[in-house]
């Protein structure tokens, strides 16, 4: 019986030997998981951060070129109205004339039958002499227009604040360009947010499995203990009664033949010096 439970202790005592190696082992991989997932965290926010710069700097940039082309487009509608203008002008200087558009548009069809249509050589001369005739009707028409002060005054305003809404466009483009960089650069940033995060997540969840798995083995190591320290009361009390009946049995020896010894004494026979440090042990003599 006392052999069995020492059997069973040693082997309770190995296996909380395995039991505390592999608990200690998923509690560093548990610290190890935490600090990654703490190391993840701090980047993340510092990328929000970053995010939040660049969404300042986009939207600024967006900003401005809203009110540049805000500016544009006001320009443009002025132009519109100077054309308008110009067009009122222009009907006026110009009474009992074709208008100069109808020109213009009789020449390009007249251009375009000349690269395209087959023509007997008389008739592409008249067809070329009439096209010179109307180019030059057309610029004739215009230099006395351009003599007239209000209307070089018109055309110089709407080439004036034609050259300005270029400007301002381009300038807006700019704007455009900058912004659109920052959003890419936003969009960029956050899709390694969105991996930080993850791999984060995945830290967490793999510290809080590790960390249960070695709270599962230490709950186990002190079941273990408590069934040793048990144990361990149960062979002291084995050893303990054991070791009594071996005593008894040597006082029962002894007794036995401390009384063989007396009757030799009583019968007055010679007895030896061991034989009297027997019988004074007995507390016979």
């Amino acid at each position: 019986m006392l052999e069995k439970l020492i059997e069973r202790k040693e082997q309770l005592e190995n296996e909380l030997q395995e039991l505390a190696k592999k608990r200690d082992s998923l509690n560093r991989a548990a610290r190890e998981y935490a600090d990654r997932r703490d190391e993840l965290n701090a980047e993340f926010k510092e990328l929000l951060a970053k995010v939040k710069e660049i969404k300042e700097k986009r939207d600024e940039y967006n900003q401005k070129a809203k009110e540049i082309k805000a500016k544009r487009n006001a320009i443009h509608r002025e132009i519109d109205k100077l054309y308008r203008d110009l067009d009122k002008l222009r009907r006026s200087l110009d009474k009992g004339g074709r208008p100069l558009g109808e020109i213009e548009k009789e020449i390009r069809k007249l251009e375009f039958k000349q690269q395209t249509a087959v023509l007997t050589i008389d008739k592409e001369r008249a067809l070329v002499e009439r096209i010179a005739k109307l180019k030059k009707e057309l610029e004739e028409r215009k230099d006395q227009l351009e003599r007239h002060e209000e209307f070089r005054k018109l055309i110089s305003k709407i080439r004036e604040l034609k050259e300005e809404a270029r400007k301002l466009h381009q300038q807006m483009l700019e704007y455009v360009e900058k912004a659109d960089s920052y959003h890419a650069e936003m969009t960029k940033t956050f899709k390694i947010i969105d991996e930080k995060r993850s791999e984060a997540d995945k830290m967490h969840e793999n510290f809080i499995n590790s960390k249960k798995e070695a709270d599962r083995l230490h709950n186990e190591t002190i079941k273990i203990r408590k069934d040793l320290k048990d144990l361990d009361k149960v062979i002291k009390a084995l050893k303990a009664k054991q070791a009594k009946s071996k005593v008894d049995r040597e006082k029962e020896e002894l007794m036995k033949r401390a009384r063989e010894v007396y009757e030799m004494f009583r019968k007055g026979e010679k007895l030896e010096t061991e034989d009297l440090l027997l019988l004074q042990r007995a507390g016979l003599i």
